[in-house]
């Protein structure tokens, strides 16, 4: 047997005696409110924060430590951090761990298989999505007074930007990096209608996310111009579209409004943030 093929099954050996170290504390606890929790995903990480003691949180990602790309970075730098990797999250000994759908695949496979509790979050498309979702998470956590508490401050704020639409609706365009803006069927969709906008996007038949020119940006005949932009975020290609001279130009006849994408990367709270901008916008556009 080879030395690497040794190293390779000494440390499989070692993974699983940790895992099954660990899978015996999520079995003794599955009737409990559980007590070492650990998020994989950003999104899920938020709700976890909101609404969990941080006593009660093993570790985070390492994402929800970043302000820029976070909404509340200064919580979750108190808690340790993660990047996904199954033999971090042995190492914390959780009782239950939550990921998103579609991130982790592999290592929330693998936690599966050693028996850790494992709930899965999907993206939410519309509010009522995610007011369902911010229920569920709740009730995982054990912390049901506190979801319903977080959900009526959420209504409650609806109800009052409601009061402030505008009777004529304004015409808008999210342009994100790379061209790609949203369409229909999507939760930017609804957050721009709550704001008392039409999506352009939706239409000229954009299905949820996709890339659109330049040209019919500049020819859609918009009253804003919604830029999703990253504040102090690293050079790229992907962001120069945003700062494109057809997009200078531009804001001489319509509204540029900058929206930080942390406000509605993620279907929480935040989304309310952004509502609440784009309501200002228009305010000022009427």
């Amino acid at each position: 047997m080879s030395f690497a093929r040794l190293q390779r099954r000494l440390r499989g050996a070692y993974l699983i005696t940790v895992a099954l170290s660990g899978a015996a504390v999520s079995v003794t606890s599955a009737t409990e409110r559980p007590a070492r929790i650990v998020s994989l995903n950003m999104c899920t990480d938020e709700l976890v924060l909101r609404l969990a003691d941080p006593a009660r949180i093993a570790s985070v990602t390492w994402l929800s430590q970043d302000p820029r790309n976070a909404n509340i970075a200064e919580a979750a730098r108190l808690i340790p951090a993660n990047h996904g990797l199954a033999e971090e999250v042995l190492g914390f000994k959780p009782d239950l761990v939550v990921a998103g759908a579609y991130t982790t695949r592999a290592t929330v496979s693998l936690l599966r298989r050693v028996g850790i509790t494992v709930k899965e979050f999907g993206v939410p498309r519309n509010l009522a999505e995610m007011k369902a979702q911010i229920a569920k998470m709740a009730e995982v956590l054990g912390e049901p007074e506190r979801g319903q508490a977080l959900l009526a401050g959420i209504e409650r704020r609806l109800q009052a930007l409601a009061a402030r639409r505008v009777e004529r609706p304004l015409r808008a365009i999210v342009l994100r990096p790379s061209g790609f803006t949203v369409g229909r069927g999507s939760l930017v969709d609804e957050i721009l209608a709550r704001a008392g906008l039409v999506n352009i996007a939706a239409e000229l038949g954009v299905e949820s996310y996709g890339q659109i020119a330049l040209e019919t940006v500049a020819l859609g005949r918009a009253d804003i111009l919604i830029l999703n932009e990253t504040p102090d975020g690293p050079p790229s290609l992907a962001h120069e579209v945003l700062h494109h001279p057809v997009i200078e130009r531009l804001g001489d006849r319509l509204k540029l409004v900058a929206l930080p994408s942390r406000f509605w990367t993620c279907a929480g709270p935040s989304v309310l943030d952004a509502i609440e901008l784009l309501v200002r916008a228009v305010e000022e556009k009427s």
